[in-house]
């Protein structure tokens, strides 16, 4: 059996940030500043006020979820416990590894949310229905 995944497994990584007064860079290179191959890369923008993104977890898909721009935040939740992680700056990526429930809110104008997935798309790993999911999590999938 898998070991179940908790929200305090979500965890900040801050990536290179190189300072030039000409404007700064960051880079990230996968298997050394994320825990996995990077298979899909998407990003989320133009997001109405109010609107809410995400609602689902993955069954075998981990994620980076990079703010970079504008800033939103990400709530996490585990079935049991709860975490909101406040991202705001594009040289830090909140990893979150499979099968936590994430919903991303509170973007601000012109936020982009920049996404590192270690999957291709499959409609089959999305788990859509957060009673199914806590189902799944008592179940210990």
């Amino acid at each position: 059996m898998n070991s179940i995944p908790s929200v305090y497994d979500a965890s900040l990584i801050q990536f290179p940030k190189i300072l030039d007064p000409r404007g700064n860079l960051t880079f990230i290179e996968q298997q050394q500043h994320i825990p996995f191959d990077i298979s899909r890369v998407y990003w989320i923008y133009d997001v109405p006020g109010g609107e809410k993104r995400g609602g689902h977890a993955f069954q075998e898909q981990d994620e980076v979820i990079i703010a970079l721009s504008g800033s939103f935040d990400v709530f996490l939740d585990d079935g049991t416990a709860q975490k909101i992680v406040h991202l705001n700056r594009a040289y830090h990526g909140l990893y979150v590894p499979k099968m936590l429930w994430r919903r991303m809110q509170n973007f601000s104008t012109n936020a982009v949310a920049y996404v590192l997935a270690s999957c291709p798309y499959k409609a089959e790993d999305y788990v859509r229905n957060f009673d199914a999911y806590k189902t799944l999590m008592r179940e210990g999938k």
